[in-house]
């Protein structure tokens, strides 16, 4: 199971977007052809290359993804109230605690996941504000769930969140998503399937391991 955002200010997220549409028509493709790690191939590598060399160079984008090797040893019953959604979402919080900060502020769109999420997520915008001391709330204007052809940087979370689950899931019978992983791990000088330094920010990889025996 993984989890992963991309963020970037606020004021710099449409121009980003409108960026990420200019890469696609470039490559052929029409600026709203939804980008997806599933649809990597050997016909459309190019684009997928130049994408990420485009990431790379862009110093306002950030990425950062928490992956948990093996979900199936969790105990739901023990320690999420019975319920894996109440997991999802606080692995949602392990995600955002690290990037956000009351000296800032921040609007956060989740990808849609089912029909509970607005309870779940102003459970999430709680915690998180709780967690930084900012008992006013006023760190998160706003937070909500969208569908991700809505927004081109969460397609862009989801297909690099793609690489690194193809690469940490073992999977190998794609040359051309091996090849994509290639450049990205050359870029980072690391493999995906290994955490990074906590304060890198720019591609930032957290393995989540649970404290005790089945347990988060």
């Amino acid at each position: 199971m993984l989890l992963g955002c991309v963020w970037t200010k606020q004021s710099e997220a449409r121009s980003l977007g409108q960026k990420l549409q200019g890469i696609k028509v470039a490559n052929g493709l029409s600026p709203s052809a939804e980008l997806k790690w599933s649809k990597v191939s050997s016909g459309n590598l190019a684009f997928y290359l130049a994408l990420i060399d485009w990431f790379f160079k862009e110093p306002r984008l950030k990425f950062r993804v928490l992956v948990i090797p093996n979900k199936l040893i969790l105990d739901h019953a023990t320690f999420n109230n019975g319920s894996a959604d109440e997991f999802y979402y606080k692995m949602y919080f392990w995600l955002l605690n690290k990037i956000v900060s009351p000296d800032a502020t921040y609007k956060i769109y989740l990808d849609v996941k089912d029909t509970r999420s607005r309870g779940k997520i102003k459970k999430l915008r709680e915690t998180l504000c709780f967690d930084k001391y900012d008992f006013a709330g006023k760190m998160i204007e706003d937070i909500r769930c969208i569908r991700s052809h809505e927004a081109q940087l969460i397609q862009l979370a989801d297909f690099l969140i793609g690489a690194v689950a193809y690469k940490n899931r073992g999977l190998e019978n794609n040359k051309a998503k091996l090849e994509v992983i290639k450049e990205i791990e050359s870029q980072i000088k690391q493999p995906l399937n290994t955490g990074t330094k906590l304060f890198e920010n720019k591609f930032n990889i957290f393995i989540w391991t649970p404290r005790g025996k089945n347990r988060d």
